[in-house]
């Protein structure tokens, strides 16, 4: 059977994937840090049910890529660059969310439905988003 063509919607779709972990993580992060006054890997696990091992391994990507600083025993700090990812992707979930409610979805669906839909909506369509959720439809 040939292979079918990548098509620039399967590439967005796995680069939007790639990305999906790294910007949970740091939202997690700043929003553990600004509820709790602080963010250890232990609250990560909790918050996303998984392992210790999984997060350790999530968070030294995050160093790698710029995101979070770590010390031993001590909490985890975004850099700027994390709190600037971190604020976008709040930004974006909340108009995700606001949308999903004025187009009469139910709000324990959009909270649920906006995790998803944040990490895979392209500008244009979140400038839209953005205009009807403003509008409150």
């Amino acid at each position: 059977m040939p292979k079918r063509p990548v098509t620039a919607a399967h590439k967005r779709t796995r680069k939007d994937h790639a990305a999906e972990t790294a910007e949970d993580y740091v939202e997690a992060i700043a929003e553990l840090a600004d509820d709790d006054g602080a963010c250890r890997v232990r609250d990560l696990a909790t918050r996303f049910g998984v392992s210790h091992v999984t997060v350790v391994r999530a968070v030294k990507r995050l160093e790698r890529d710029g995101y979070v600083r770590t010390e031993p025993y001590q909490p985890l700090t975004l850099t700027a660059k994390g709190k600037r990812l971190a604020t976008a992707c709040r930004e974006r979930h909340d108009t995700v969310y606001r949308f999903l409610l004025a187009i009469g979805v139910d709000e324990r669906i959009a909270a649920i439905d906006s995790e998803g839909i944040e990490h895979h909506v392209s500008p244009e369509t979140l400038a839209r988003f953005r205009a009807i959720a403003d509008r409150g439809v």
